[in-house]
């Protein structure tokens, strides 16, 4: 991966964590980043990958 599209895959994983936070319990925000990022790669949409992220970031919390 290149840096441009890490970038933008950051900016991307951003946005849509800023829409989880305020209803997110306590959580890494690098495991959210982690697994949308690793969604988005393996072709997912963005707002699948973010209920993937969301359900990922569950799973290492409990």
């Amino acid at each position: 991966m290149d840096v441009t599209t890490l970038a933008a895959l950051l900016r991307e994983t951003e946005e849509r964590h800023g829409r989880y936070e305020p209803i997110a319990p306590a959580h890494q925000w690098s495991d959210r980043y982690a697994a949308f990022i690793v969604a988005r790669q393996d072709g997912l949409e963005a707002d699948s990958a973010a209920d993937r992220a969301g359900r990922y970031t569950e799973a290492v919390r409990a």
